[in-house]
């Protein structure tokens, strides 16, 4: 009975914790970027000029969506195999 009591409070409990966190962003750096994110989202800032793609770039556009399915996704991804930078060091 005491721990069907107890486990029911604790329950009721947890959605204050959540009152607990203030809203809004942490830090400047996070204010200014959603800031940027919601001129975004309201297309506020938008450029007059219509930006439109040809026929062509659309289809190219489709095709290498299309041929991105073409490689099959690893298991797991070697660690040891990689390029090299443009600095000439190699990324390992």
């Amino acid at each position: 009975m005491k721990l069907t009591l107890l486990a029911t409070l604790l329950l009721a409990g947890l959605p204050m914790t959540a009152l607990a966190i203030e809203p809004g962003p942490s830090s400047p750096q996070q204010k200014q970027t959603e800031g940027w994110l919601q001129l975004q989202v309201s297309g506020e800032r938008a450029s007059a000029n219509r930006q439109k793609a040809s026929p062509a770039e659309r289809d190219q556009a489709m095709q290498r969506w299309l041929d991105s399915y073409k490689h099959p996704i690893p298991e797991y991804y070697d660690q040891k195999q990689g390029g090299s930078t443009p600095g000439g060091g190699s990324s390992n």
